[in-house]
């Protein structure tokens, strides 16, 4: 994927503050330590088109960012263990299930986890959500430059094991070193382009929403 641009649109935490759903989109979403950020602006080459910081939970709202005037990006506030008020974080659960349930133009969404960290139960919830709307997840393994190999295997099938996947459904993925950032903009092209095939064979099968 070849980005030649990507600006942020608005951040929002309902549908009526949405953006109009015209163009497609990819949501991300993990913990709030997983490193969401810092994927997201390697993928689009930016440094600081997403803010990243040391203190877990500062993406409090939904954050949409347009790429190429083809596609959005969105970002979905972390959950986790951030170091924000008990009230805010009881709104984080339900904020982003009114967005995976009731946005018609969502196509995938990236599942952040921890190399590091066996899913807890967030993660799990996560997944479940995406499956239960049938939303396409991409998971991605991330931090990958903080273990040995051997230990990577580990995790990878630990990680595996507690989600109930494989780990060929894994891209494995490092902001230091860049791995996995072709591979996945692969993968979310392909959902991308499928969404394309759906929108023109006029034999396709009508979805109904």
């Amino acid at each position: 994927m070849l980005v030649k641009n990507a600006e942020f649109i608005k951040s929002a935490t309902k549908p009526a503050h949405y953006p109009p759903p015209d163009l497609p989109e990819i949501a991300f979403a993990g913990r709030s330590n997983v490193g969401k950020s810092s994927l997201i602006n390697v993928l689009v080459n930016r440094r600081s088109l997403v803010r990243t910081s040391s203190t877990p939970g500062r993406t409090q709202l939904i954050n949409f960012f347009t790429v190429n005037g083809e596609f959005t990006l969105v970002d979905l506030p972390g959950y986790g263990f951030a170091k924000v008020p008990l009230a805010v974080k009881k709104q984080w659960g339900p904020m982003i299930e009114t967005y995976l349930a009731t946005r018609e133009n969502l196509r995938g969404v990236v599942l952040i986890l921890d190399i590091r960290r066996v899913p807890g139960t967030e993660d799990r919830q996560m997944l479940d959500w995406l499956r239960a709307y049938g939303i396409p997840p991409l998971l991605v393994v991330t931090k990958c430059d903080k273990v040995s190999k051997n230990e990577r295997t580990r995790q990878a099938a630990a990680i595996a094991r507690a989600l109930g996947v494989t780990r060929e459904e894994f891209t494995f993925f490092s902001a230091l070193s860049r791995e996995g950032k072709d591979e996945l903009w692969v993968r979310i092209g392909e959902l991308l382009a499928d969404n394309d095939r759906e929108d023109t064979d006029p034999h396709a099968d009508p979805i109904i929403r």
